[in-house]
């Protein structure tokens, strides 16, 4: 990403605001209720995404998500391919008045390279 420098400022500082979860406690939140949401394009949702995961692309989401997760004190975890995309999501899902989300660190890669479930 060094090529990009200002969007990596631009993740940079969305994650000074928000909560990373490593792939492991990404799961366990998951198992305890929270909503996975993949924000990655619609194409890469469909090859592979992690199992109970909702699609919502980074371009809808944010108009989309009061239909999805009306309730603002769900917990909600989301994910992109790497982590940089999801952060951003966050940073704005907050700013909405969301209080419990939190992006995956590593991203979905982070989720395959666990070993944890996955699905088509």
């Amino acid at each position: 990403m060094s090529d990009k420098p200002r969007f990596v400022e631009l993740v940079n500082d969305a994650k000074s605001r928000i909560q990373e979860v490593s792939a492991s406690e990404a799961a366990q939140r998951k198992s305890q209720g929270a909503m996975l949401i993949d924000v990655r394009e619609s194409d890469d949702f469909a090859k592979e995404h992690a199992t109970g995961a909702v699609h919502l692309s980074k371009g809808v989401v944010e108009l989309k998500i009061e239909q999805t997760v009306p309730d603002l004190a769900t917990p909600i975890v989301c994910y992109c391919g790497g982590g940089s995309r999801s952060a951003l999501v966050v940073d704005n899902l907050q700013k909405m008045g969301y209080q419990k989300v939190s992006s995956l660190a590593g991203g979905f890669k982070a989720w395959k390279d666990a070993g944890l479930p996955t699905g088509t």
